[in-house]
């Protein structure tokens, strides 16, 4: 099985670590892992700012350069939804309907393809928050594997309140509206439990979860998912369940 992996824009910038440790982490289940480097913003701000024939323009791009992968993966739910969800609306229908039934958030791909039920025991002891980025959990229904991942790798991920409520980060929507956006981070945070990190699929969310609560005092760290599931690796060997079994 060969991969071919979408950095997008944030993660390359401010987590670039966690591209590497989604290409350790495939490569550990046995995936050979290709990185166009054509490749560059799936046109998600472009769209959202209106700007669409910018977007159209990247959208054609981005389809060109993946045009050939046989699966492509992405360590961001919200730019895995970009493409599935908007795609269509902006290039070839079918070419981008096509493109999309090929493109997977990371842990999703882990869980729901490769079919990985565990990681490793690298995490025990470990008290994880997760927040559920809106895009991968409204648009893609991402919502189990990560956290399937985080226990099956030995961490404990306790009960959050907010864990599925908007932090408020929304691209534009926190440069155009940074008190209702910092509000909303505020809310949030407000209710998080006792944890050693908090962690989500999501650059943005991160970004703008880690300013705030940095802000208001918190040492908490804050970790894109792909690096904390590599940690969970650990010593131990991943393994896989039979196909046909539920993931």
């Amino acid at each position: 099985m060969r991969v071919a992996l979408f950095a997008t824009c944030l993660v390359d910038n401010f987590f670039a670590e966690a591209c590497a440790d989604s290409v350790r982490l495939l490569r550990h289940f046995g995936v050979d892992v290709d990185f166009p480097e054509a490749q560059s913003c799936c046109g998600q701000p472009a769209f959202n700012a209106g700007h669409v024939k910018d977007a159209q323009s990247m959208v054609r791009h981005t389809m060109n350069v993946f045009a050939d992968a046989e699966y492509i993966v992405l360590p961001s739910g919200s730019c895995t939804g970009m493409i599935r969800s908007f795609y269509p609306r902006l290039g070839d229908r079918e070419q981008a309907r096509e493109l999309g039934s090929r493109t997977f958030e990371l842990s999703e791909f882990l869980v729901n393809v490769l079919k990985v039920d565990s990681i490793g025991r690298g995490l025990e002891g470990m008290r994880v928050a997760y927040h559920h980025g809106c895009h991968a959990l409204r648009e893609l229904g991402v919502e189990t594997e990560p956290l399937r991942l985080l226990r099956g790798a030995g961490a404990d991920v306790p009960e959050w309140e907010a864990d599925k409520e908007c932090c408020g980060f929304g691209g534009l929507f926190s440069t155009k509206l940074p008190e209702v956006s910092g509000a909303m981070a505020d809310s949030k945070l407000d209710t998080l439990p006792d944890v050693d990190c908090v962690t989500s699929t999501d650059g943005g969310c991160l970004l703008q979860l880690s300013g705030r609560a940095e802000q208001r005092g918190s040492d908490t760290p804050f970790r894109h998912l792909a690096s904390l599931l590599w940690e969970g690796v650990g010593s131990g060997v991943g393994k896989r369940v039979e196909r046909g079994e539920d993931a």
